[in-house]
């Protein structure tokens, strides 16, 4: 069967120079999703293409994506990246993963081996906000979680990322082999700070001495990602297969812009990512806070009240003047006075460019995609930014409107009384929310006090209800367009 493995590629896809006979799994790599091959896994391949490194990646998928992991093996662990600009496409083989374990065919003993092995350093994660199993108002471990629960009662046999990490570092210890470093790159606040509360937590269930051992010799550090990687769709495949000349079902399609802020801290070595534009600082959060803020809180923005006002993509928002406008000033001027950047930063320029990359008409990135899991992401991309306004008592028109229209959008129907397909984590509980609830100000109140969204105090702000209450009520009676419009 032909795939890219060996078949003559077309002119034009960029190929890797270096020899890959000489790569060690060196980074484990836990969630082989979209954003990790179109990011970690390019960036890793771009060093490879201008050093002598050794850095190669295992891919491992622990909840799903066996159908992927079964493609990535037929084609020799190869696969492309489409970088689609407004006016040019850029394709690229990456060829910087050099293995892949699925413990649905190998076990989850086997896994722990590989995680284990002496020349692993890093085990990197894209495991979304869930798999953390974190409680969000307490920020440590949810020991009432199903998986953590069940990992807890028998850690040898693991099934969360968490016990996995936990169990392949005590593996290493009695082993007497070096600790790890462990690099979350998900977009959760402090993402670090949130990996190492979790394993201590875990570790400290399990064995105290462990729990220590692993406090002395394992670092955390925190990263900020960046890149708009839409959902591959059976048309983003045609396309690839198109530019490639042979079918490549692990083909991912992104913006050219790519950022990576990581904290320079690691136990056991790290490749020079800033060959290929990574940057090491001391500090992760001020760049963090910027792009959870600006460019997630924005793009959650314009999912919801995209959705509700009928636009599929993005992009297709960003036609209307008015959802243009409403993300540029949310970014400006509720955003932005939250920020402690440091000395230089641009912040205008900063909005300007988001406001042109989300409207790269090439990037089909559904409002639908973005608006899952709300009830996780809201915390960080509006919660803070809530506070700081409500303190200083500033205007916070785009952000109440923001959770007005994730609020209505939860509720399971669109403007047309048409069935929305709500993907969250509590979407019973936002369910029989909505059912016990028929009068929309109880509503709101009772949506504003999930605790784990908003905290203890939101609920009993009465300028908060009222201006949510306000949007919301705009949003049902005129449409979402209109209520962008008012604002």
């Amino acid at each position: 069967m032909n795939n890219i493995a060996n078949t003559t590629l077309k002119a034009g896809v960029l190929r890797p120079s270096y020899p890959r006979l000489n790569l060690k799994s060196r980074i484990v790599h836990l969630g082989f999703g979209a954003f990790h091959r179109a990011h970690q896994a390019l960036f890793t391949n771009e060093v490879l293409d201008k050093s002598s490194s050794d850095w190669g990646i295992c891919e491992i998928n622990l909840f799903g994506g066996e159908e992927l992991i079964r493609q990535l093996r037929q084609q020799d662990h190869l696969y492309t990246v489409s970088e689609k600009g407004a006016t040019e496409t850029t394709v690229k083989l990456i060829a910087s993963v050099t293995e892949s374990l699925h413990p649905s065919f190998e076990g989850s003993q086997a896994v722990l081996a590989k995680m284990a092995e002496p020349q692993v350093a890093i085990i990197s994660m894209t495991i979304t906000e869930k798999g953390y199993c974190v409680d969000p108002t307490s920020g440590r471990l949810d020991l009432n979680n199903s998986l953590i629960a069940t990992d807890l009662a028998n850690p040898r046999q693991p099934s969360s990322a968490i016990a996995y990490i936990v169990e392949a570092l005590r593996m290493r210890r009695d082993l007497g082999r070096r600790a790890f470093t462990v690099m979350s790159c998900d977009n959760v606040q402090e993402n670090g700070h949130v990996a190492r509360a979790a394993v201590l937590d875990f570790a400290q269930a399990v064995d105290q001495e462990l729990a220590a051992w692993i406090e002395a010799e394992v670092s955390f550090p925190c990263t900020m990602v960046d890149r708009i990687v839409p959902a591959a769709t059976a048309e983003t495949l045609e396309e690839i297969s198109q530019q490639l000349g042979v079918a490549d079902p692990c083909g991912i399609a992104c913006e050219p812009f790519k950022q990576w802020v990581i904290e320079d801290n690691f136990v056991n070595g790290r490749p020079d990512w800033d060959i290929a534009g990574a940057e090491f600082v001391s500090n992760v959060v001020p760049f963090e806070e910027m792009k959870l803020r600006m460019l997630n809180g924005s793009h959650s923005f314009l999912a919801y009240l995209g959705y509700l006002g009928g636009y599929q993509h993005i992009s297709d928002t960003m036609s209307n003047e008015s959802y243009r406008q409403a993300a540029f000033d949310l970014m400006i001027k509720a955003q932005a006075p939250t920020l402690n950047m440091p000395e230089g930063t641009d912040l205008l320029a900063y909005a300007k460019q988001l406001i042109e990359r989300f409207s790269n008409p090439s990037l089909k990135h559904q409002t639908w995609q973005i608006a899952m899991d709300g009830s996780q992401k809201i915390p960080q991309r509006f919660g803070s930014a809530l506070r700081y306004h409500l303190n200083q008592g500033s205007d916070y028109k785009w952000l109440a409107m923001g959770i007005a229209a994730w609020m209505k959008y939860v509720g399971g129907e669109d403007e047309n009384q048409q069935p929305i397909e709500v993907r969250d984590p509590m979407a019973e509980q936002l369910k029989a929310i909505y059912q016990a609830h028929p009068e929309q100000a109880s509503r709101v109140k009772a949506l504003l006090g999930l605790e784990s969204v908003f905290g203890k105090e939101l609920v009993n702000h009465h300028h908060l209800i009222a201006e949510i209450s306000k949007a919301y009520q705009i949003i049902c009676q005129t449409g979402a367009r209109a209520a962008v419009a008012s604002l």
